[in-house]
């Protein structure tokens, strides 16, 4: 298991900055999204009814739109609006991204309590296999 590379990125409805090293003692799911995929149509309202069950003092989720990959930032604004409770990062460009070597959206990582990544889905991956890998972490 790889140590997950830390980044800083702004939140898309705050002034505030996420920095991932601040995370230390709990879970952290990150998912990929952008806002004209299906897949990510699909994968965020499956993800957003989990984020409302789970208990935040053991796991947070956070999404990350990826400006890189958006075709309209202003759409990406309106979806998470309209759809999202859950945190919302903003990617510089495909920054993190590709730091996180995705490939395709959405892209789900899940990271341990010690900041190890323990599991990397891509955009096709089976919704069940996500939260059976949330599992293990918790």
């Amino acid at each position: 298991m790889n140590q997950a590379p830390d980044f800083e990125l702004s939140y898309m409805f705050s002034d505030d900055t996420f920095r991932l090293s601040e995370q230390k003692g709990k879970a952290t799911i990150l998912t990929f999204w952008a806002s004209w995929c299906p897949d990510s149509s699909r994968d965020l309202p499956k993800k957003e009814q989990l984020y409302k069950t789970m208990n935040h003092e053991q796991i947070e989720m956070y999404t990350i739109n990826v400006t890189g990959r958006e075709r309209n930032e202003e759409e990406a604004v309106k979806y998470a609006e309209q759809f999202l409770t859950q945190p919302t990062l903003v990617d510089r460009g495909r920054d993190i991204y590709d730091l996180y070597n995705c490939d395709g959206v959405p892209s789900t990582i899940i990271i341990d309590r010690e900041g190890k990544i323990v599991a990397s889905f891509g955009d096709k991956a089976p919704f069940l296999d996500v939260v059976e890998a949330i599992g293990k972490v918790i």
